[in-house]
């Protein structure tokens, strides 16, 4: 019975995604067409004399500007209905270029997630018997894409004589349309989930609302420079795989294992790790490579059995490193690899070298100490293989 529950909870589930992807690719398809359609319209009777081949880069000029530009307002959108909901400003990011508050001061730091243009990171109010307000914070983006949507068509009738500024005012319209739906319908993305989701999932499951207030006093704390292993006890617990199917519910088990890490409970971070990956949950696919790249480090310092460590040379598994390649904990085990499986010391200092220079931007220093250890422990496990050797 409870096999037949999640077959067809996973078929409404794949259902609902192909239908809102549908929407996404229609909306799209119809941003190309008027894209096109502004294109043959700068051509007509100059398209011998290069005017067509201008006005096209300087569509695509357009198109990058747009999404720059409405990824800086999806995020605004958070930030201010998060104020307006009682959240305070933890960090603003678009792109890589980050502004994070520590000390009591707004800090600039470089800083990306893959799978994310940007994010806006509040910390929350107080979480009550009532709950807290969830809704407005996570919509806000969309709701800011939408109105300078409005305000690039208002302007475009207002203006539309000049080609040049209707272009650019078309363009950005249609990619706030394109960003709404994508971020607005709800969606369980390759690496993240949408915000749209977000607000489903919180709405249907109290704990979801518990997993993402904790998240966010998580990153408030790490800001602040306290690491996982000095936070509250009571924050890090493992959840019931039947709890699991939740995503957010599913990255408070992820953070137990970071905080196990941080404890340099190798043994426990391992098993603790198969666990989660051998369950039916909704761990999102960031969390679970980053899962993986922990159970490979833990393994580097453990018993190093080559069927456990030939998950890091898969093709999947190098292609994500290198979108992650920033990661701290990324680099971390590239580094306990190249130095205990390898044996690579030479590519390991290089590796090292990036270690670094990422962390001097790093936006959680506390994170950046805890990775730092690990990479001191890499470097005793060499030392005690050296010795094994003579």
């Amino acid at each position: 019975m409870k096999t037949q529950k999640k077959t067809t909870k996973n078929k409404k589930q794949k259902a609902g995604g192909i239908i809102s992807m549908v929407i996404i690719l229609l909306i799209g398809f119809a941003a190309g067409w008027l894209v096109t359609a502004y294109a043959d319209r700068a051509g007509g009777a100059d398209a011998e004399s290069g005017a067509f081949l201008i006005r096209l880069l300087y569509l695509v000029f357009c198109i990058y500007l747009a999404f720059f530009l409405q990824g800086a307002v999806h995020e605004a959108g958070h930030l201010i209905c998060g104020l307006l909901s009682g959240y305070g400003f933890a960090s603003y990011r678009i792109g890589s270029l980050m502004w994070i508050k520590q000390d009591g001061k707004i800090r600039f730091k470089r800083f990306s997630i893959a799978g994310t243009d940007g994010q806006c990171l509040m910390t929350p109010p107080e979480l009550t018997e009532e709950g807290m307000p969830y809704v407005l914070y996570n919509l806000g983006g969309v709701l800011m894409n939408l109105l300078l949507v409005a305000l690039c068509l208002c302007a475009h009738f207002l203006w539309g004589e000049n080609w040049y500024l209707s272009a650019f005012l078309i363009v950005t319209a249609l990619t706030g349309v394109w960003l709404a739906a994508v971020n607005g319908i709800p969606l369980k993305l390759s690496l993240l989930n949408n915000d749209g989701r977000n607000i489903l999932d919180i709405s249907r499951n109290r704990d979801e609302l518990r997993a993402f207030w904790l998240q966010m006093k998580v990153a408030e704390q790490q800001a602040k420079g306290v690491r996982l292993k000095d936070m509250p006890a009571e924050w890090f617990w493992m959840p019931e795989e039947e709890k699991m199917q939740y995503a957010m519910t599913s990255a408070c088990a992820v953070l137990t294992t970071g905080r196990l890490l941080d404890e340099h409970a190798f043994e426990e971070t391992a098993g603790t790790i198969v666990k989660i990956l051998n369950m039916d949950s909704a761990l999102i696919g960031i969390y679970r490579f980053l899962l993986m790249a922990d159970r490979i480090y833990c393994e580097l310092v453990g018993e190093r059995r080559p069927e456990v460590l030939e998950q890091w040379e898969s093709k999947d598994c190098q292609r994500i490193v290198k979108q992650m390649k920033n990661y701290l904990s990324v680099i971390r085990t590239e580094y306990a690899y190249a130095l205990l499986k390898e044996k690579d010391t030479q590519k390991a200092e290089k590796i090292r070298e990036r270690f670094e220079k990422n962390a001097r931007s790093y936006p959680y220093p506390a994170d950046a100490q805890s990775e730092r250890e690990l990479l001191d422990i890499a470097d005793g496990q060499q030392d005690l293989q050296a010795g094994d050797i003579e």
